[in-house]
């Protein structure tokens, strides 16, 4: 497990690479936009884009960990699908090749023959990143990968990672947009029960160099596998006075009689609102907020598994927040990630249908589920 980790953390780190290189190279980025349609749109927005440094970023991490456990090639799972569809109207299915130049040639066809931007393209997905230093001391785990499935998001946020604007970061505090909300999301889970035992997000966009004007990234990684629950990021002290009302952050689209509720049990002002399912859950999982509650079923496996791992390392948990308000907050809700919906088509298959709740403290899970039954 602690190979895996280690994989997991140096392929994040080259697709947090080919997102910065996408979006810093302009002419690059504006050939990158395809509109998604079909059963893959996400019917939440209006517009829904997948970009090719999405697939490229999801075909990075499928063909890097293929390559050193191949007994798991069977079981990654990523939110967009690899056929790309060119100006002429040709399908191209992208996949990493053996060399830079071969990548380069494949990408040369998505791109209607923009050498140029196929060269950058190939030239971050086939370079290596910078070390990547985490402690794996602890790790040994009774598993084989083959235990083990996988689920990606390449970019989630995909539409704060397209606008662009830029925020700094504020320590200890929430920033509801910009692209610090896009991410990259590997999360692992167990095949047989679907509980998410690994997870890495990368922050591609953390922080800006004032001097050189590019940006630098942040890794959070978890793991949470029997009696092994390990965090990159620290358990938040409790405090001394004991808690107070949670603070929650929402989608500012978020069902009113939801944000009513909340506002009753924990204040108007700590009602919080951001962008990207996956940073939401990652400022429950920094602290930043008590709770990221959706009442909608418009999230999907692969925005969720990667914090889901985090946060029970920490000692919470994802819940599906409609059987949780029908049986009671110790009712076993907790989100699985290895058995599609029936009757559900394309994306819809694995969506998180019934909303959620991430949280940390269950006594915090315990008054959201009461402030909000009976009223959604």
């Amino acid at each position: 497990m602690a190979d895996l980790l280690k994989l997991l953390l140096r392929v994040s780190e080259k697709a947090a690479n080919v997102a910065r290189v996408c979006r810093q190279e302009a002419p690059l980025f504006a050939l990158l936009v395809q509109e998604k349609t079909g059963d893959d749109k996400n019917k939440k927005f209006m517009q829904d884009f997948k970009t090719l440094a999405d697939v490229v970023i999801q075909e990075v991490i499928r063909h890097d960990v293929g390559a050193q456990f191949p007994e798991m090639v069977d079981f990654i799972h990523g939110e967009e699908s690899n056929k790309f569809e060119n100006g002429l109207g040709e399908s191209v299915t992208v996949t990493v090749r053996a060399t830079e130049q071969e990548t380069a040639t494949l990408l040369a066809t998505v791109l209607d023959g923009d050498l140029t931007a196929a060269a950058l393209l190939a030239r971050a997905i086939h370079q290596d990143p910078a070390t990547v230093d985490a402690s794996t001391d602890g790790l040994a785990v009774p598993l084989s990968p083959s235990q083990f499935g996988i689920w990606i998001d390449p970019i989630d946020a995909t539409s704060q990672y397209i606008e662009g604007r830029e925020e700094v970061l504020e320590e200890g505090r929430l920033s509801p947009s910009g692209l610090h909300c896009a991410l990259v999301l590997i999360g692992v889970y167990l095949r047989s029960t679907g509980a998410p035992v690994m997870g890495v997000i990368n922050q591609p966009f953390n922080r800006k160099d004032p001097t050189s004007g590019s940006w630098q990234g942040k890794i959070f990684w978890g793991v949470a596998c029997g009696d092994v629950k390990v965090c990159s990021v620290p358990r938040p002290r409790a405090s001394p006075t004991g808690r107070g009302p949670p603070s929650v952050v929402l989608s500012s689209s978020e069902k009113q009689a939801a944000k009513e509720s909340l506002a009753s049990l924990c204040g108007p002002q700590r009602l919080m609102y951001a962008s990207g399912a996956g940073y939401k859950i990652l400022c429950v999982i920094q602290g930043l907020a008590d709770a990221y509650v959706l009442s909608e079923g418009s999230t999907f496996k692969w925005d969720s598994c990667a914090p889901h791992a985090l946060l029970r390392a920490l000692g919470g948990g994802v819940v599906d927040l409609a059987r949780t308000l029908e049986s009671g907050p110790e009712a076993q809700a907790e989100l699985t990630y290895h058995q599609p919906r029936s009757q559900a088509k394309g994306a819809d298959r694995w969506a998180n249908s019934g909303g959620l709740v991430a949280y940390q403290d269950s006594s915090q899970l315990r008054s959201i589920i009461g402030a909000l039954r009976g009223k959604l």
